[in-house]
């Protein structure tokens, strides 16, 4: 288990002082990959840079990208933060349940913005979501503290050397990426037959396909399956035209 395999993803952050300060928080438990996903402020700012005071460095190695399916490309695990319990078909988590996880994979955790935090469409990316337990008549977190609690949590199960799940060494997990490859896919194919006739209902049907192949726990060879299938049924419609 390493520091090294988890990274924090600001989706859209609309105050440079919560950047600043969240960096400066991943800092405290020794973590240094941060993703800002199209910030409202300049990134990186003087403000943002003041507000890291000495984790200036994680903000100048932070990537920024224009939305989330690049950088999740490299991602194993996406575990989204969200205040409110999500009426999806997903997996919902608590704190001691990110025991569980296997930290020898990439992790990746997801916070929204502040002032909405994060959509059905951006959760529909993530395998968990996970909710912080607060008060239940005062639920509302800063960026920042949200941030720092998760981050002191698993600071702590890495240093604690908790075993993980045990799988057979010859089964290679599917990456984020050969996921979003074989999703793009299966899209571009039910598009290609008419599949979406509704303009009005494709939105929500995207996402309810993205929340089942993103929760999957497939292989990379199942995968590669998947992928063959999708592209076969598309060629046998074809052809029995």
């Amino acid at each position: 288990m390493s520091v090294n395999n988890i990274s924090f993803i600001l989706h859209k952050p609309q105050l440079s002082e919560n950047i600043g300060a969240c960096a400066r928080g991943m800092k405290n438990f020794n973590f240094n990959k941060l993703i800002v996903i199209d910030p409202k402020p300049i990134f990186p700012n003087d403000k943002i840079l003041a507000t890291s005071v000495g984790a200036k460095n994680i903000i100048n190695k932070a990537k920024n990208f224009e939305n989330l399916e690049k950088p999740l490309k490299n991602i194993d695990i996406v575990i989204a933060t969200s205040a409110r319990f999500r009426n999806k078909n997903i997996k919902h988590i608590q704190l001691e349940d990110l025991k569980k996880i296997n930290y020898k994979k990439k992790i990746a955790f997801l916070f929204g913005s502040e002032a909405s935090g994060l959509s059905n469409y951006e959760i529909s990316y993530a395998n968990y979501t996970l909710q912080i337990p607060t008060n239940t008549e005062f639920k509302s977190l800063n960026l920042s503290h949200s941030l720092i609690i998760i981050a002191q949590y698993v600071s702590s199960i890495i240093n604690s050397k908790v075993s993980s799940f045990k799988k057979s060494n010859k089964v290679k997990s599917a990456s984020k990426k050969e996921i979003v490859a074989m999703a793009n896919l299966c899209i571009k194919k039910l598009e290609e037959i008419n599949f979406f006739k509704s303009k009005e209902k494709k939105p929500i049907m995207l996402e309810n396909l993205r929340n089942i192949f993103y929760r999957m726990e497939l292989s990379a060879k199942e995968t590669r399956i998947l992928s063959g299938v999708f592209a076969s049924l598309v060629k046998k419609r074809s052809l029995t035209k």
